[in-house]
């Protein structure tokens, strides 16, 4: 237990008491309380460049968040709370909801970078949306929204950038991650004599199974109904690369041993471009994977309920009633890419369009070799901008209260004392050694 634990609920009936002052001078820059998120996630702070950010990247307690946190956020109605997908304690949604606090949950977009996001590499492009993500089928997302709502006929501009987008996204042979290796696919796949039909697995257990398909379902159950609707086609399955190397323990997956009778397996992981050469129809769950196929003129049936699913666009073996427009894959790609996610050029440390970001990956793809995944991307290291401390806002008018305010508040909620290491003591008597005469030649006499 921490020394100072007992002052707590004192703080936080100070904190209380200050909402309605607070709510009357609020001013300057709001504040964005990032909860749960990977200590090494500091690029998120380039992301609010208006905003002062408020960490907490350890699980918060229910007791921390009510007396630290949510005096501040009731305090000032322009407060953001932002959450790593959905990642977080289950009374933080519930407080939002109920005492309007605007909240966000944060996602990699669908260009994210050459490494994977284990390897740290910052992204390229973020999703931010509320109440729900765009894997998530149970809740229409802003993502839904604009695919429901938006004139894309009478928008030929975004149109022509989507197919101008497609055509670079495909020639550059990008992805969401490019750690894959390119070979050359005929060497594997063997001489096409029948139709090809690819699968694409998944993480087993992953948010985007869990909110996109209302039944239980993993790769070798897809694996297996593709082989049953497609009898004379050769089968290929091609496991998630952390199922295919087993470092994905946790829920447990699904082997690919169970199909090798009905399917081929692929050993090594290929790049997606590679995986759709020749390729006539390509069954998955709920992956991106289904949408790059797409966009390349494929055939995609999906067991579960995908961002482009429900479209018309797919094969749906799953109905969503929400989804009523009617989309091509181009229209899909021009809200998914880009008027949804936002991109930054993590070099230039700004935000960019979609084009500046696909150029800036596939300058990082040529650059930094997937082949070498543990290699550092060629991106500058830059420090985190500080988080500057919270503190009361303060008024030319009431200058005098505000100086007892601190004053009250240093006492009950004393700063943090910088540690510095102590200076040496001196001794009481100093022992100084006389300096020492350059010595002289001297020249012998001689006596005689």
């Amino acid at each position: 237990m921490k020394p100072t634990s007992w002052l707590q609920p004192f703080k936080a009936i100070y904190r209380y008491g200050r909402i309605p002052f607070r709510r009357w001078s609020a001013s300057g820059r709001p504040t964005a309380y990032v909860l749960g998120m990977s200590p090494w996630k500091t690029f998120i702070n380039d992301w609010f460049p208006d905003r002062k950010i408020v960490r907490r990247d350890r699980t918060v307690s229910k007791w921390e968040f009510y007396t630290s946190l949510v005096p501040w956020m009731l305090a000032d109605k322009r407060s953001v709370l932002c959450v790593w997908g959905y990642k977080h304690p289950p009374f933080i949604i519930p407080f939002c909801e109920r005492f309007g606090v605007n909240y966000v949950r944060v996602e990699d977009g669908f260009l994210r970078s050459v490494a994977l996001g284990a390897t740290k590499a910052p992204p390229l492009s973020l999703c931010f949306d509320s109440p729900a993500l765009y894997f998530d089928a149970t809740a229409p997302s802003r993502l839904e929204q604009i695919l429901q709502s938006h004139d894309f006929a009478g928008d030929p501009v975004l149109m022509e950038r989507a197919r101008e987008g497609m055509r670079s996204l495909i020639e550059t042979r990008l992805s969401k991650y490019n750690t894959s290796n390119d070979v050359d696919i005929e060497t594997i796949y063997g001489p096409k004599d029948r139709k090809r039909v690819l699968v694409v697995g998944q993480v087993e257990g992953d948010m985007s199974i869990k909110k996109g398909c209302n039944r239980a379902i993993n790769n070798n159950d897809l694996v297996r109904i593709a082989a049953r609707e497609n009898l004379d086609a050769q089968i290929i399955y091609k496991p998630h690369p952390e199922v295919l190397h087993g470092t994905r323990s946790a829920p447990p997956q699904s082997k690919p041993d169970e199909v090798r009778g009905i399917a081929m397996v692929l050993e090594q992981d290929i790049t997606l471009a590679d995986a759709f050469e020749t390729v006539d129809h390509v069954y998955t769950i709920t992956s991106l994977s289904g949408f790059e196929a797409l966009i390349r003129g494929i055939k995609v049936t999906c067991l579960g309920m995908p961002f482009y699913a429900g479209w018309g666009a797919t094969d749906d073996r799953q109905r969503c009633e929400r989804r009523t427009a009617r989309h091509t894959a181009e229209e899909i790609f021009a809200a998914a890419y880009i008027l949804y996610p936002r991109y930054f050029d993590p070099i230039l440390r700004k935000e960019v369009q979609f084009e500046q970001a696909l150029d800036l990956l596939y300058w990082m793809k040529r650059t930094q070799p997937a082949k070498k995944p543990s290699a550092v991307p060629a991106v500058k290291k830059v420090a985190a901008p500080a988080v500057p401390p919270l503190k009361l806002v303060s008024s030319s008018a009431h200058k005098a209260e505000i100086q007892v305010i601190r004053k009250v508040l240093d006492i009950l909620d004393p700063p943090a004392k910088k540690s510095v290491a102590p200076k040496p003591k001196e001794p009481l008597l100093k022992v100084v050694k006389p300096k020492m005469p350059l010595l002289k030649s001297v020249k012998k006499k001689t006596w005689r």
